[in-house]
């Protein structure tokens, strides 16, 4: 390690590759917003926006004294030491900058990935390519339905996403969902059972899971998801409600049980009785705690100190859930099921995996979802959506108000007159921004309007005021709302668009993506820490 800052150390790429490599603790945070992260990063590279630090920083990242690696430039600037300064002033004790940044890891010959959740795609795709992963083209499965074979199938993605698009006939059954539920969809064993996505990971670890459990049905991939379904000309549905059922019988309860506590061992996930874990908070060691449930169980009861995280989505977003590679990760559901085959999955990935032993319903008194815990944010002098509204009414320019909220939200509505602007780049959006005599600061909530405030107070004279309640609370009281792209003070650079999601994708995108899918294990291979091991 050198250093070569006065207030903050700094790591090489070398550093970094060594301590991957020894599997010891480490989070490398990119600070820029999610679009330039996704244009290239290395692997072990979780997303930190700036712009959310304070948000996202405590629950993301538990134990203070992690070691933190920061990087991140923006139109010429050097965001790391900002994000550096925010990190400490969380109670970060280890906080270091990368040497030299992205640009010095580059041309020292450190590999980059393009798109987000890398590390869970590439497993994927190394997944297929070691088990051989079973798969059909989407002319096949038209096939299949145009014939009215015995066909079942699943979409093991998100409910929100497979109501935006999904293949004819699927039923919505989230990635960990799948081994558990799967037999009440598919009885008879001659059934077929297909498993799609949008594009490929969620298929593969899908179809590879209930092949892995021994489901006795034929098991397919949708080869391409989504995105090779329309690339093949055919139609999608739109709107789609269909899920697996609620209840499952105790025989096939206990058949899925069997087979995913059979991967998990072969896999090396670990056991622990809940009075045990104590044993697993040790220092110097991150321990993550996910009850991977549905949200709607998760809600109804859990063991306390647990977030949610539904298996199949923290398959797939591993970087995003547990950003401290090397950390342990304790999972818990209630069925000995969705537990011990996300975990299976995420110890082939690396992870040290431990899962709770089954528990007496009355012991998960905790109910409701869990808010984050982020720090009080400085005393800001507020208006509530009434007083704004009049001030707003003079239209004589004293007010200016700016909007914080994410990109999306604010082309889907936002107070009329409002400017968009990432809160990492306000001193760069005030220069689009006819400056007035106040401003009055709002997102959804207002809460990141809340520490937007103290950065603006920095850069200006004028009076800042936070909008009671946020954008929410002026909608509540029915006043008026604009849409569109109406006053962008920023670049919507705050989010990466899929080329997997939504329906208007260009044909050169989805071909595009599938392409770089297909070239990841090459990129693994090149990079060497990825620390993967197909069971």
């Amino acid at each position: 390690m050198t250093n070569h800052n006065a207030a903050f150390p700094t790591y090489s790429r070398e550093d970094v590759r060594k301590i991957l490599l020894d599997g010891e603790e480490i989070a490398l945070l990119d600070v820029r917003e999610e679009d330039p992260f996704a244009q290239e990063h290395p692997l072990w590279a979780a997303n930190f926006p700036l712009s959310k630090l304070e948000l996202e920083a405590w629950s993301r990242i538990p134990r203070r004294d992690t070691l933190l690696v920061v990087y991140g430039e923006h139109a010429g600037e050097d965001l790391a030491p900002r994000a550096a300064a925010v990190l400490r002033e969380l109670g970060y004790t280890r906080v270091h900058l990368l040497e030299g940044g992205l640009r010095t890891w580059i041309a020292g010959g450190g590999e980059v990935f393009r798109d987000v959740n890398v590390p869970s795609k590439s497993f994927g795709e190394l997944v297929e390519a070691k088990r051989h992963t079973p798969s059909l083209a989407a002319e096949e499965v038209q096939a299949l339905i145009d014939s009215k074979a015995d066909v079942v199938i699943v979409d093991a993605r998100r409910f929100d996403e497979y109501q935006t698009m999904s293949v004819p006939t699927a039923t919505s059954v989230p990635g960990a969902e799948l081994v558990l539920r799967v037999r009440e969809l598919a009885p008879d064993p001659r059934t077929r059972v297909i498993v799609n996505c949008a594009g490929r990971t969620r298929s593969i670890i899908g179809t590879q899971s209930l092949v892995n459990a021994g489901i006795p049905n034929p098991v397919a991939a949708l080869r391409n998801g989504t995105i090779g379904w329309t690339l093949a000309g055919q139609q999608l549905d739109h709107g789609a409600s269909r899920r697996a059922p609620a209840a499952v019988s105790d025989a096939n309860r206990d058949s899925a049980r069997h087979g995913a506590r059979e991967i998990a061992d072969r896999a090396g996930v670990r056991r622990i009785a809940l009075a045990d874990l104590e044993t697993l908070q040790q220092p110097g060691r991150t321990l993550y705690r996910f009850d991977v449930r549905t949200p709607e169980e998760f809600a109804d009861g859990h063991l306390p100190g647990f977030v949610n995280a539904p298996g199949g989505q923290l398959v797939q977003e591993t970087d995003h859930n547990a950003p401290v590679r090397g950390a342990r990760i304790l999972l818990a559901d209630d069925d000995d099921v969705r537990a011990s085959m996300t975990g299976s999955w995420l110890a082939q990935m690396g992870w040290e995996v431990w899962v709770v032993e089954p528990v007496d319903a009355a012991v998960r008194s905790e109910t409701g979802a869990v808010t984050a815990q982020v720090p009080a944010s400085a005393l800001v002098p507020s208006v509530t959506p009434s007083e704004l509204a009049a001030w707003l009414d003079a239209k004589d320019g004293s007010t200016t108000v700016l909007d914080f909220t994410a990109s999306a939200n604010y082309v889907k509505r936002h107070i009329p007159g409002a400017y968009f602007v990432i809160r990492g780049q306000l001193a760069d959006a005030l220069q689009r921004i006819p400056p007035p005599r106040r401003y009055v600061l709002t997102c959804g909530s207002s809460l990141l309007a809340r520490f937007a405030a103290a950065d603006l107070a920095r850069l200006t004279d004028a009076e800042i005021f936070v909008l009671e309640g946020g954008t929410q609370a002026w909608i509540a009281a029915g006043l008026p709302l604009e849409s569109g792209e109406t006053r962008l003070a920023s670049e919507r650079t705050d989010r990466y668009r899929r080329p997997y999601e939504g329906t208007d994708s260009p044909r050169e995108a989805m071909q595009g993506y599938l392409d770089w899918e297909f070239g990841l294990i090459a990129q693994l291979e090149r990079d060497g820490t990825h620390g993967f091991r197909v069971a």
